[in-house]
């Protein structure tokens, strides 16, 4: 791509490779996207539980075809025979025992295997903006594993972004390249033959076994020795939104709607054990699931006539949730954002975590922080602009203490509209973009850009990435101490 003007407008066309000319200055192009947001809602749940629950497939759900598929999920989702679901876990079985909830490929989360083919149009359009050489030449040889799995929110460029990250390796001689969907690749044995692992847009608590709590202690317990014994962590996007959920101010336990399992059963979910854990052990029993469809389906069948039709259930099925406080004002909400970290030593380690996002096609002014950077040399010290969806962090999880920052959001330049979609704003209005850091003897760079399938048609922020990644597998050297040193 050619870099014309620092402040030149994202277009609409085609991102196109060409060399970099000398003291050339710096503009992204990209195409214009249509706003999207995350999927999973509750479109879907009334559907899955009718699918799951009218086991003759007569059309209609009966009491005890209801007690019946609760008492089915408890059965699959209680690994440990303990006679009690936890939110987790029946998060997990709703999500994998009901495909009526699974959104399009790209659109949402889905259970089951994620899309691995990148879209023919956009590898190429990658390939030609790949560039020809790495900024520096490996130690050795070295090997990036990309962990391509998300346990929340899917996103559609997940399958080009590991093409990608295979793509600048091969192309340069700086790495080569395995990809796994499979989050127990993660193991301390597996992880002795890579030299860093990609986390590719990868959200929720993607490592997490709800069924397995031993191997999920196991693969967090690997990942950060990997790291802490001088290997190499790098994220792009989504990487950022992962391990934490939402807290109700002063609340001493997370909130009953966040399951850290994700997807679209979450929401379901939450609901039953809002609705039926009566003895507020956060957990949900036999008895508890037993009287719960009792009660779900009395209000269901209005004309007691011991069925439902599909037809009614769906109608009906809106009465059995809460009523939504009124949504405030965009912007409205001030102060401290109620998100809080599940896992405080990855949330520290990636650099923070997901608070809210600009939808795509945001136009975005990044600054360069650290123009001397390597990491940073391909823009040149100048601005530019871009339009992607935009992650923002929370006072309570980023930091220029913790984290030495390549690239921001230049807030002055925001339009006041722009800015008053936000809730909770930072208050010091201080937005990391890109940013490196050190975790014992290892290196993490992350980069929130990332979203959008155009984005990986950038040769600038290939370049970007690229260097960024040597950086994280120790063969660029970079300045990473904090932006800003800590008070004492």
């Amino acid at each position: 791509m050619l870099f014309q003007d620092s402040r030149a407008k994202l277009l609409t066309g085609v991102c196109c490779a060409a060399a970099l000319c000398a003291g050339a200055l710096v503009s992204l192009k990209a195409q214009q996207a249509t706003p999207t947001g995350r999927g999973g809602g509750r479109g879907g749940a009334a559907a899955a539980v009718f699918a799951a629950a009218d086991a003759n497939k007569d059309g209609f759900v009966t009491r005890d075809e209801m007690k019946a598929v609760f008492a089915k999920w408890l059965r699959g989702g209680d690994a440990g025979r303990t006679g009690s679901l936890t939110l987790d876990q029946l998060t997990a079985e709703v999500n994998a025992a009901s495909p009526q909830l699974r959104p399009p490929v790209g659109v949402g989360w889905a259970p089951g295997p994620q899309n691995q083919t990148p879209n023919p149009a956009d590898v190429e359009k990658m390939m030609a903006a790949l560039p020809d050489k790495a900024p520096a030449k490996p130690r050795q040889p070295r090997k990036v594993l990309v962990l391509a799995k998300a346990a929340g929110y899917v996103h559609s460029c997940i399958p080009l972004a590991a093409k990608t990250v295979e793509a600048l390796g091969a192309k340069t001689g700086a790495w080569t390249t395995a990809i796994t969907y499979d989050a127990a690749a993660i193991s301390e044995q597996n992880l002795k033959q890579y030299d860093l692992l990609f986390l590719d847009n990868t959200t929720g608590s993607f490592l997490d076994d709800p069924k397995d709590p031993a191997a999920t202690a196991a693969r967090k317990k690997a990942l950060l020795e990997f790291v802490r014994s001088g290997k190499g962590l790098a994220g792009i996007h989504a990487a950022g939104d992962s391990y934490h959920e939402a807290r109700g101010s002063g609340d001493a336990a997370p909130a009953a709607s966040a399951s850290r399992a994700g997807g679209p059963g979450a929401l379901l979910a939450s609901q039953m054990l809002a609705g039926g854990d009566t003895n507020k052990d956060q957990k949900l029993s036999r008895d508890e699931l037993s009287a719960l469809a009792d009660t779900w389906f009395d209000k269901l069948d209005t004309e007691k006539a011991g069925k439902v039709s599909q037809q009614d259930f769906a109608a009906r099925f809106a009465s059995l949730q809460p009523a939504a406080p009124p949504a405030a004002p965009r912007g409205a909400q001030q102060g401290r954002d109620t998100q809080v970290g599940t896992w405080p030593e990855f949330d520290k380690m990636i650099g923070g975590f997901f608070k809210y996002h600009w939808l795509d096609p945001q136009l975005i002014t990044t600054k360069i922080d650290d123009p001397k950077s390597p990491i940073t040399a391909m823009f040149h010290g100048q601005e530019f602009d871009i339009h992607d969806e935009t992650y923002t962090f929370g006072m309570d999880t980023w930091s220029r203490t913790n984290l030495h920052i390549l690239t921001s959001i230049d807030y002055d330049k925001m339009s006041g509209a722009d800015k008053a979609k936000e809730d909770f704003p930072r208050a010091d209005h201080d937005y990391g973009l890109s940013w490196i850091r050190r975790e014992g003897k290892g290196r993490v760079f992350y980069e929130a850009h990332g979203h959008n399938e155009r984005i990986y048609a950038m040769k600038p922020m290939l370049e970007h990435v690229l260097a960024g990644v040597q950086y994280a597998l120790g063969d660029l050297k970079a300045d990473d101490s904090p932006s800003v040193q800590a008070k004492k």
